[in-house]
């Protein structure tokens, strides 16, 4: 075995940063749909909460903001003149396609891949597959972006396999990470990959929610990676229903611990069973599942327990649980840390963090971070520029106070010179980042 660590790639959140509403079946999304966002809040919050991670000990890289407004989706659709002629005019005639265009989801970087470390793949490389994110006309704009943002972090072909997203079909629909758990013995050690879905390709889904995943493609993902030992758990069609748009809402896991909500898998006994099966020889599987009864449904969603970030802090033997503050300010789920805590169980201690201003959109720490496995060797191999420091978080830090608005309506989103400013701030951020010339459209001309 070759030691390794989980790393974490942040999505840093963009200029636009809003609450447009824009995601069926994401209950915050929903509720705070055309309230004003403070976008500099939430770029320094996600910063604070990516240096809190490295402050631990674990490996912290920053993905870029996408280009937003997507000028390039919108001349698809016939917009002509200056950019920001098409931007108006866009939101004159087409509002929804304009909204979509704006969006800064890109940010919830558990979205962006799905991604096999190099102890699980046949030729011992680490394996990446943008999702498609077929579901959600703004966030199936984001695959080919996120392909370069990797391309920039993993460049070294002979140790990291950047694959293109699976085709935009609904039959393919693929979310990434956001519902997929990896259980090992250690980090560096062979594991079983969960790769849950929410329904099969043809099948027909009538539910008010849609199931965003389907098990053909988290199977085409695990034959395209070669990852040994899957296991394919169905989503709850009662999460799902109950607003339970993706997995890491209910379920989170590290190292050989589950931890999950009654009501995370259509069939929890086969799926630890399954699990235990895929285990056989490697690791005893320990699961922490939290009943309905403990914690109900609507109170895991609105405080985002399961959305926690579970990880292992170099020298410490038992997991820690970093939550949202959200998780605090609840009482059954402050009750349910606080009670993992105190219990002589794999998960010894809890942390807070502030990310309201994602929370607001329905994305809590898990959401905004990609997991990432990686030897030594392969943390060698990244890019540099991309790795949070001390100072690379001041830079950071102080380019945001400089290029964000402190507030910002979905309204503002119209705005032309909101266009100016976001793109002077993706240029610097390509200096910051050594991300080269051309990374943006924009760029290109």
């Amino acid at each position: 075995m070759t030691p390794a660590l989980e790393a974490n790639a942040d999505g840093l959140i963009g200029p636009t940063h809003s609450y447009a509403g824009l995601s069926p079946g994401n209950l915050a999304s929903s509720l705070n749909k055309g309230e004003a966002s403070n976008p500099r809040a939430a770029v320094l919050q996600g910063l604070d909460k990516m240096k809190t991670l490295a402050d631990l000990g674990l490996p912290q890289y920053v993905l870029p903001p996408h280009e937003r407004p997507d000028i390039p989706f919108l001349r698809t659709l016939g917009f002509t003149g200056s950019d920001a002629a098409v931007l108006e005019r866009a939101w004159k005639e087409a509002p929804g396609f304009a909204a979509a265009a704006c969006s800064a989801s890109p940010m919830w970087a558990a979205n962006a891949a799905t991604v096999t470390p190099s102890a699980d793949a046949a030729d011992g490389r680490v394996h990446f597959t943008p999702a498609n994110l077929h579901t959600n006309l703004h966030r199936s704009l984001e695959h080919q972006q996120t392909k370069r943002a990797l391309d920039a972090l993993f460049p070294d072909p002979t140790r990291f396999a950047v694959h293109d997203a699976l085709p935009a079909v609904a039959h393919l629909a693929d979310e990434g990470a956001a519902n997929h758990v990896r259980l090992c013995a250690e980090h560096g050690a062979p594991g079983v990959n969960l790769l849950v879905w929410g329904r099969e390709a043809f099948e027909p889904w009538a539910d008010a929610f849609p199931a965003r995943q389907t098990h053909e493609a988290s199977q085409a993902i695990a034959r395209r990676h070669q990852a040994g030992r899957p296991v394919f758990p169905r989503q709850s069609r009662a999460a799902i229903a109950g607003g339970t748009f993706h997995n890491d809402v209910v379920c989170v896991g590290a190292l050989d611990t589950l931890f999950f909500h009654e009501l995370a898998f259509e069939d929890t006994t086969g799926t630890r069973a399954a699990i235990r099966a895929a285990a056989d020889g490697l690791f005893e599987p320990q699961f922490v599942e939290v009943s309905l009864a403990d914690l109900p449904l609507a109170d895991a969603i609105s405080s985002y327990l399961f959305n926690s970030m579970l990880v292992q802090i170099p020298g410490e033997d038992r997991l820690t649980l970093i939550c949202p503050t959200e998780t605090r300010d609840n009482p059954r789920s402050h009750a349910v840390a606080q009670s993992l805590a105190a219990s002589n169980g794999p998960i010894g201690a809890v942390r807070y963090v502030d990310v309201r201003q994602s929370m607001r959109n329905g994305g809590g720490p898990a959401c905004l971070r990609l997991r990432v496995v990686l030897t030594g060797a392969e943390q060698a191999a990244t890019n540099p520029a991309m790795r949070l420091t001390d100072a690379l978080h001041a830079r950071l830090s102080t380019w945001a106070n400089r290029w964000y608005r402190e507030s910002l309506r979905p309204a503002d989103l119209a705005d032309p010179q909101l266009l100016a400013e976001s793109r002077g701030a993706l240029d610097e951020l390509c200096t910051i980042l050594d991300l080269g010339t051309g990374f943006y459209p924009f760029q290109r001309g």
